[in-house]
């Protein structure tokens, strides 16, 4: 068994082993169905107006306060929607705070009753990413020690002692239960992916952007193989991607940002290997180890890292599946989700007029692509390489502090800022 190397200097500086004290919890917390456009923007504050609301059955109005991030990009990421349905058929007034930023996550908002003569019950929440929300109670509570590992090294240590490897490691662990959970979020992501390539027309939002998914399909057939591959993958990736655009159902993987990767992949791996479903929840776990590691040891959250921590995430996961399914060894998968997550640190957040559209949808296409890719590089190796998966995680966290809140998913800088009404006229 071929671990990466241990002792490189950016190892012992960066303080790997520090992260053991970190536990991960089941990675049905980072697979959430539900519907998008943003598992941050729309799963998580539509989750907390509903146990607010259920809290409060018989109020008839409420307000509700949007902080940060979500006030910045909430309208594009259809936030007010979400809290809407949930609170009716109450009147809610929603108050948009824009430049004002909560110290524990920038994701935050705030519910009270508006009754009169009623305790206004105040409570903050922060949508930490994924779907999942915490509050002033909870947001200090390490998650549920579901495994014994923390780290990629402790996984791998793992194999190295008993033989078992990545999805041997989460069926162990998290029994039957994850089973039928990753057979529930499969369906939802073919579903997805068929529902994307049938539905034509625009995109909701005001960019006036047309889903491409149903063409790019019809185009792929009458390619030769390798083209036809790569087209197909682009079509996946862009059916689920416009699907969550569009508000639809979609699986968070580990976002719904980067929802369009992991089962474009998934779905192109099936097909080209010939492989029963049963294989494909195999290589999900693996994904979802690679994601919940991600998750453990940095963020998966564009408003805490940028886009690095949701497209690059996805595709590290997807790259570790499509190894496995491929007959990879854990070496070549650790490599393959290696590649996947170094290749997009620095990945900033910044979509235009605060939709999952543009740059968000092609971005998903072409991590998927690289995902593939970076699969089939792994598969040509050993799997020995310089810079471990846990480094990157690592090193990927503190770029993603390093850079400005302007480019981490609040729409006021880069092509945020420089292309609302800059189209190409062709």
């Amino acid at each position: 068994m071929n671990i990466p190397n241990e002792n490189i200097s950016t190892q012992k500086k960066l303080n790997i082993a520090d992260v053991k004290t970190l536990v991960m919890e089941s990675i049905i917390e980072l697979f959430r169905i539900g519907r998008g456009p943003s598992s941050s923007h729309t799963m998580g504050p539509c989750r907390a107006a509903h146990l607010y609301r259920s809290r409060h059955p018989n109020a008839k109005s409420f307000k509700v306060t949007l902080y940060g991030s979500l006030a910045l990009t909430g309208k594009g990421h259809l936030t007010d929607i979400a809290i809407l349905d949930e609170l009716s058929p109450a009147k809610v007034e929603i108050i948009w705070k824009k430049d004002e930023s909560k110290a524990f996550h920038p994701n935050a908002l705030e519910f009270e009753i508006a009754d009169k003569n009623t305790d206004p019950d105040k409570w903050l929440v922060y949508s930490v990413g994924g779907g999942k929300i915490v509050d002033d109670n909870s947001k200090n509570r390490k998650p549920k020690s579901i495994y014994k590992q923390s780290n990629m090294q402790d996984v791998l240590d793992y194999y190295k002692e008993t033989g078992k490897t990545f999805w041997e490691l989460v069926f162990e662990t998290e029994g039957d239960q994850i089973k039928s959970h990753l057979e529930e979020v499969w369906k939802v992501m073919r579903n997805a992916i068929q529902n994307g390539l049938t539905n034509e027309g625009l995109i909701p939002g005001g960019l006036k952007l047309q889903r491409k998914a149903a063409a790019y399909f019809a185009r792929s057939k009458g390619l030769n193989d390798h083209a036809k591959t790569t087209s197909k993958i682009f079509a996946y990736a862009l059916a689920v991607s416009e699907e969550n655009a569009s508000g639809g159902k979609v699986v968070t993987a580990p976002t719904c940002g980067s929802c369009g990767i992991l089962p474009a992949v998934l779905k192109i791996s099936q097909e080209y290997f010939e492989i029963s479903d049963e294989k494909i929840i195999r290589a999900m776990a693996t994904a979802g180890l690679i994601g919940n590691i991600v998750k453990t040891n940095a963020s998966i959250s564009g408003a805490e890292v940028g886009c690095q921590g949701e497209v690059g995430t996805a595709c590290a996961m997807a790259a570790a599946a499509a190894t496995q399914i491929a007959g990879g060894s854990p070496a070549q998968i650790e490599y393959a989700a290696e590649m996947g997550l170094e290749h997009h640190l620095g990945l900033t957040c910044d979509p235009i007029n605060g939709l999952v559209q543009i740059p968000c949808i092609e971005r998903n296409v072409h991590a998927a692509v690289r995902a593939f890719d970076s699969a089939r590089y792994s598969l040509l190796s050993d799997g020995k390489h310089f810079i471990s998966f846990d480094v990157v995680t690592k090193v990927m966290k503190e770029t993603g502090k390093d850079i400005p809140s302007l480019y981490r998913e609040t729409a006021l800088g880069g092509l945020a800022a420089f292309g609302d009404g800059d189209f190409v006229d062709n």
